[in-house]
């Protein structure tokens, strides 16, 4: 022992000596301060941090400054945007419409890779491809020349008539969390900064403005803000925009608790709010409450309005400095201060590219009775393809975040295309009168398989009168499926519809949105170049009386006011709670080939569980399996509780008689309820279930776990 301390001693000395007779190191040389308009500016220099940065330019802005960087301007050349501050080389702020590929942002709306629907990209279960998806809105935002996108949308789909159902992630707020971080991260990935919106419960377009929700607290904490906390806490969002609508009788943009207790509280928050349009609606109460930036315009933030409210003592400048700052450190955390804001071409080919993948990765095969699909070109003569949803691609929704496409691919030409010269391609748009509806059926009994493509066209501003069909779309595909007993209904919606034609038809594809590819998106799944692995991210109904909120009073509301009286039992919590069958269940999926899950084992610890199992590919087909993990919490826990909810997920691809052993981690939230008592998550010690299957009502693998000492809180 002796022996080695004087070693240990002697290496210890001898570097210091050698240290000692080193020659001094030659100080690095001074980096130039940046120059604006030919005066030092400290704030330009790439290689401070940006709270530095922020702080520097901040000391030299004048009031009117100040409260310039607090609002957009639009005008005849201008929208969407702050003015750059030439004196001080503040670059413009440039927002730019999104949740589904660049849409909507200066005066002129260019054209942009129209991804696939938002709810699509929830249905591939998986947060790789949504970090692509966010990477191509980020590449694109800064190709227009602008620097921050308005997306993603989180808010859940408490109920599927809500006419921006398309627009996010469907009714799961764990899945939408996963899937949001994912964007997010893609987005800010090139310099962009993401916007999570609307904060909070935003789950309606009826009366949107003014509805007040009054929503309990727990509700409000393990359904409704979890699909913002996860890309706040995690993908570190730089912005997010406060909603239009009342949450418990105060408007979301001066919401304290929201916005200031937990945003900023609970969850660190560190970049800025914005509004949504026209949902600030008090200068005092928006400014001291946690909102930085108004849009469409400065109406509440104006000039004189912000000095009327300072010369009142209503708001203080440091409450102005503060919101200026997070603003400023925002733009520098993402580079904009150090980039020019150029226009440059988009590769229309290599963005194509992405969106058709993620499309094929979206879609949802719901039926396929005696192997109907996938088709086999060659043993085919002739195609019908007929209904409204089958001339023209359907690039997406509408309302503000509507892409003007690049291209599109029309599902007869991409169908054309698929099968060849050797096959005849007969097309019948079957409108909702007797005439088209009949050539629609002529064509079909002519043809060897008829596919049929129908859907919705959801849009902001507007909910859905119902679940079902339009336009007679329903007697069609009726009178297709009597005329031709080999008929595919590919339905293209943006949110579950009603299908009393179930029983008629072998086959069913949920293509959603699929954006700008739309006609090789569907092709390639109907032939199978490409298997379907999507699960559905919502519930589909069996009946228009099964859904959580189907009461005035809860939907659409009465005198202003919607009630979340179902509390935490939405979506399948709900159909799983009260035994309701449900038309197809969250989660579930089918596949040209199957799979087989076994040796179920879970361990848990301090950090939730470790949940392992064997995914075997049964089939004949290479072909992808979502393993979903739900997690069962005790009655004892003293709160009314699901059976079961989703606590994991993986997405795995496997060749024919390939077993793979998948690892999934479930964080301790996923054994945790929210306590109003102590404001705060918990987990009560106590025996939790974990299931393992393949959507919320095929749970074969089950486990018992002890849980005990867990705390939830990160």
């Amino acid at each position: 022992m002796r022996a080695a301390w004087r070693t240990a001693i002697g290496v210890t000395v001898s570097c210091l000596w050698v240290l000692a007779l080193a020659p001094p190191a030659s100080a690095a040389p001074a980096r130039p301060v940046p120059q604006c308009n030919g005066a030092p500016a400290p704030w330009l220099d790439p290689h401070k941090p940006s709270d530095e940065r922020a702080r520097l330019v901040l000391a030299q802005m004048t009031l009117d400054e100040k409260i310039l960087e607090l609002g957009s301007i639009t005008d005849a050349t201008h929208s969407r945007e702050t003015p750059p501050i030439a004196r001080l080389c503040i670059p413009a702020l440039r927002l730019n419409n999104g949740s589904a590929g660049v849409s909507t942002g200066g005066p002129t709306q260019f054209p942009a890779t129209a991804l696939p629907a938002p709810i699509g990209l929830a249905a591939t279960f998986d947060p790789r491809q949504a970090r692509r998806y966010g990477v191509v809105e980020g590449v694109e935002t800064k190709a227009q020349g602008r620097n921050l996108l308005e997306g993603p949308d989180v808010d859940l789909a408490r109920g599927p008539v809500n006419g921006r159902t398309f627009e996010a992630y469907g009714e799961d707020p764990f899945l939408t969390g996963r899937i949001a971080t994912a964007d997010v991260r893609g987005v800010q990935s090139q310099g962009t900064i993401a916007t999570v919106k609307h904060y909070a419960a935003n789950n309606q377009e009826t009366n949107r403005t003014t509805i007040n929700e009054l929503i309990d607290e727990r509700t409000l904490h393990e359904i409704y803000l979890p699909g913002y906390e996860a890309p706040v806490r995690q993908g570190h969002s730089g912005a997010v925009m406060c909603a239009k609508n009342q949450v418990n009788n105060e408007f979301s943009c001066q919401h304290t608790e929201n916005l200031v207790n937990t945003l900023r509280g609970r969850w660190g928050f560190s970049g800025f709010v914005m509004s949504d349009f026209n949902s600030c609606h008090d200068t005092v109460l928006c400014a001291n409450n946690g909102m930085e930036f108004e849009l469409p315009t400065s109406k509440f933030y104006s000039n004189a309005a912000i000095k009327a409210a300072l010369g009142a003592g209503t708001v203080t400048q440091a409450t102005i400095d503060g919101h200026v700052f997070l603003i400023l450190r925002t733009m520098i955390r993402f580079g904009i201060f150090d980039r020019p804001q150029t226009v440059t071409p988009i590769d229309a080919v290599k963005d194509g590219a992405v969106s058709r993948d993620i499309a094929q990765q979206a879609a949802v095969l719901l039926k396929n009775s005696g192997a109907t699909l996938p088709l086999d070109a060659t043993a085919l003569r002739s195609i019908a393809v007929v209904g409204p949803f089958a001339g023209a691609a359907m690039s997406g929704g509408g309302g503000s975040s509507h892409v003007k496409p690049l291209y599109t691919v029309s599902p007869v030409d991409g169908i054309q295309s698929r099968v060849g010269p050797g096959v005849t391609v007969t097309y019948a748009p079957g409108g909702p009168d007797a005439a088209a509806q009949q050539a629609a059926v002529d064509a079909a009994k002519a043809a060897d398989v008829a596919v049929v493509m129908v859907g919705d066209n959801e849009a902001e501003g507007r909910d859905r009168p119902s679940l079902a069909l339009t336009d007679n779309q329903d007697a069609l595909v009726a009178a297709v499926a009597a005329a031709n007993p080999r008929t595919v209904v590919v339905l293209k919606s943006g949110a579950p519809v009603l299908m009393p034609w179930i029983d008629q038809v072998p086959a069913i594809l949920e293509a959603w949105y699929p954006g700008e590819e739309d006609g090789n998106v569907v092709a390639s799944l109907l032939f199978g170049d490409v298997n379907p692995s999507g699960k559905l991210p919502i519930t589909f109904p069996r009946n228009p009386g099964d859904v959580p909120a189907d009461t005035p009073s809860q939907y659409p509301g009465v005198d202003g006011v919607a009630t979340y009286s179902e509390g935490v039992f939405v979506g399948y919590r709900h159909y799983d709670a009260h035994d309701i069958a449900p038309l197809f269940p969250f989660g579930f999926g089918l596949s040209y080939t199957t799979f087989a899950m076994r040796q179920l084992r879970v361990d848990t610890d301090c950090s939730g569980a470790t949940v392992t199992v064997q995914v075997t590919n049964t089939g004949g087909r290479t072909g992808a399996q979502v393993v979903q993990v739900y997690v069962g919490q005790p009655a004892t826990v003293g709160v009314p509780v699901p059976p079961h909810q989703l606590g994991g997920f993986l997405k795995v691809t496997l060749r024919p008689g390939e077993t793979r052993r998948v690892t999934i981690q479930v964080t301790p939230r996923a054994f945790a309820h929210w306590d109003v008592a102590t404001h705060r998550f918990v987990v009560p010690d106590g025996t939790y279930q974990v299931l393992v299957g393949d959507s919320s009502r095929n749970l074969p693998l089950a486990r018992m776990v002890r849980v005990r000492g867990i705390d939830p809180q990160n």
